[in-house]
């Protein structure tokens, strides 16, 4: 997953383009009574980044607030109905549609990796804001190690659109990232991963990546950060808001099966020994001293993972 996972997840408002004769005050006057109302990540990045411009303005108050999932939200301001969101919010809703020069607009914030909202108060577009949202500072370090373990087919799953999408992987170096995805198309996508045989590991940190995390083949979560409900769905979970730990989760799994299956062999191998042993007449203190051996060379191997640092 993209947001909160490969980036910090704390977007900051960075582009406020008013619209029509719109006074940026009146845009970002009304986008605060509408977004204050959502417990959405961006909205409130919206309203601390609007306040800051904002000062001492009135904020009028909005009402019945309703979510898009995937799209945006709407709520009534001043008799108004307000819609804020992606420009599929607006062919989904109806009303007047977005002009050329709208989308012109929109697509060259996009392109430089910057997350769009469109406000449009009844059928008058008033303004978009960008937001941008940074890779985390290890992203790039980490994608290069899972590279270097074996890991060779990373994607990129995010609700954002495909132009921020790729902005983002190409400066993290990840070769798929699919953009535009509502929650239930990141679950059909990792879907159709399990379907053509591969294993899938699932990374995410809310509540949209829990379905996903559920259809992968090891789900992992982000601890510190993550969801209650990602954290519940997940096989594993990261007891640190670092994107660092998760080379060292893999390969130090990778070393515990291998240590579980020498322990197997070494436990099967003395029984194997031992039985016959006793039969053709080994002296039972002797079996028993020798059984008891292997069940310390057990523990003491299965001990070596306290000291274990890989290799990267």
């Amino acid at each position: 997953d993209k947001t909160g996972t490969l980036t910090e997840g704390k977007p900051k408002l960075v582009d406020v383009i008013s619209l029509n004769g719109t006074d940026e005050k009146e845009l970002l006057a009304t986008t605060v009574a509408v977004e204050r109302l959502s417990d959405h990540p961006l909205a409130d990045a919206v309203v601390r980044g609007s306040q800051e411009r904002l000062n001492e303005i009135d904020i009028p108050g909005a009402e019945d607030l309703e979510s898009i999932t995937g799209r945006g939200i709407q709520a009534r301001v001043n008799g108004s109905v307000v819609h804020i969101g992606n420009r599929g919010l607006f062919d989904h809703v109806g009303g007047k549609s977005l002009s050329d020069d709208l989308r012109q607009r929109v697509e060259h914030l996009e392109s430089e990796g910057k997350t769009t909202m469109v406000v449009r108060s009844g059928d008058r577009y008033l303004g978009i804001l960008g937001l941008m949202d940074t890779p985390r500072e290890d992203a790039r370090e980490v994608i290069r190690q899972l590279r270097d373990i074996g890991l060779t087919h990373l994607i990129m799953l995010t609700g954002d659109n495909q132009q921020v999408a790729d902005a983002v992987a190409k400066e993290l170096d990840i070769d798929d990232p699919k953009g535009s995805l509502l929650p239930e198309e990141k679950v059909e996508a990792i879907k159709r991963l399990r379907e053509e045989g591969q294993n899938v590991a699932m990374v995410g940190d809310g509540v949209n990546d829990a379905p996903a995390m559920a259809h992968s083949t090891v789900g992992i979560a982000m601890g510190a950060a993550g969801s209650d409900v990602a954290l519940e769905t997940a096989d594993v979970a990261l007891m640190a808001d670092r994107l660092s730990t998760l080379p060292f989760a893999i390969e130090l799994s990778r070393k515990t099966k291998t240590i579980i299956k020498q322990n197997l062999w070494i436990s099967l191998g003395m029984v194997v020994v031992l039985i016959p042993a006793t039969i053709l007449g080994l002296n039972i203190g002797a079996a028993v001293l020798a059984h008891e051996g292997s069940t310390l060379v057990v523990v003491f191997n299965a001990l070596r993972l306290l000291g274990y640092k890989p290799d990267f």
